[in-house]
């Protein structure tokens, strides 16, 4: 974890294809310990933060949340800051929580933090999306003030399809999001693009066939004119909604997440996902419909639509949230 926001090159790089089923990276190479997960870099009153963890997709690892709230919490400090831009390399923006660690209630907490950090910052944060993202990576798009998804921009609520649920990351979410919307793709898992994020809140801006910059270079104009104190009061009428759910519902929500990711329906989950296989689950229902088909029974519907083996919609190490 570093101290604040360090400054560094943020050219793309190259993706890996995530982990393997023994958690290993599929390019065989270990993540150099020195190296920061965050980059951070300054120009015209924006704090770039830039999330580079590509051996796994920019997941929520508790080292990568940590350097993340650090370099947060700096840029809060510096006077010269007027808005924090969140981006990322390669084509995932955040595959969501890192399966290589074992779940636990400070993981849980740790994620609440983070999104209570982004939420009550005094300077506006903006999300700039032009890769997937996956379960918890939804929700710092929750935290987010403002986002702005282009071309490669995907997204999916995959937590059901691993025995979990999007538990701490509703807080942020479901006071921006269209409910009838949140229930469908929270059940579901189904993937959606940018069109539809921006249509159902999850997203200010889109452009699926343009480029994020262009859309967001008058909004981050916009922000380098206000004052700091007219940012930060700004903010904090339109988050008060937000804030009172993390008030409400946080220490709760942290506890389920916890015991979601505990229990062995979850392990069962996550190890299908890991070894590129359906779930036990999945399986009985293909199971069913066959069973259904030799004996002349009609199958419920939707019976017969068997997700392919692994697919939990996710294309990071995890596609799992808190």
């Amino acid at each position: 974890m570093t101290d604040g926001p360090t400054t560094g090159p943020t050219a793309d790089r190259p993706l890996t294809d995530g982990l393997t089923a023994d958690g290993s990276t599929t390019d065989g190479l270990t993540a150099d310990a020195q190296k920061p997960l965050v980059l951070a870099a300054f120009a015209r009153g924006i704090t770039t933060l830039t999330l580079d963890s590509p051996h796994n997709r920019n997941a929520l690892s508790s080292r990568l949340v940590a350097e993340l709230r650090a370099a947060l919490a700096a840029a809060g400090r510096d006077e010269r800051v007027r808005a924090v831009l969140l981006t990322h390399t390669g084509t995932t923006f955040c595959a969501g929580a890192d399966l290589s660690e074992p779940p636990s209630a400070s993981g849980a907490s740790g994620l609440v933090d983070l999104l209570r950090s982004i939420v009550e910052l005094p300077k506006p944060v903006v999300a700039r999306v032009t890769g997937h993202v996956r379960a918890g990576g939804l929700g710092l798009l929750g935290a987010c003030d403002i986002s702005a998804a282009g071309r490669g921009a995907s997204f999916a609520f995959t937590e059901a399809r691993l025995g979990l649920a999007p538990a701490v990351i509703s807080m942020p979410l479901l006071p921006r999001l269209d409910r009838r919307a949140a229930a469908r793709y929270y059940l579901t898992g189904e993937r959606f693009d940018a069109a539809e994020a921006a249509r159902i809140g999850l997203v200010t801006l889109a452009d699926p066939e343009g480029d994020a910059d262009e859309e967001l270079a008058p909004v981050l104009d916009g922000l380098r004119r206000g004052s700091p104190q007219g940012l930060a009061e700004s903010k904090r009428l339109v988050t008060a909604d937000v804030l009172r759910a993390f008030d409400r519902d946080g220490e709760a929500l942290a506890a389920l997440s916890a015991r979601l990711f505990a229990s062995e329906e979850a392990r069962e989950g996550m190890r299908s996902f890991l070894e590129r296989r359906d779930p036990a689950w999945v399986r009985q229902t293909a199971a069913d419909a066959e069973v259904a088909a030799d004996t002349g029974a009609i199958p419920a519907a939707g019976a017969a639509a068997i997700p392919a083996a692994g697919d939990t919609g996710a294309t990071g190490s995890a596609g799992a949230s808190r």
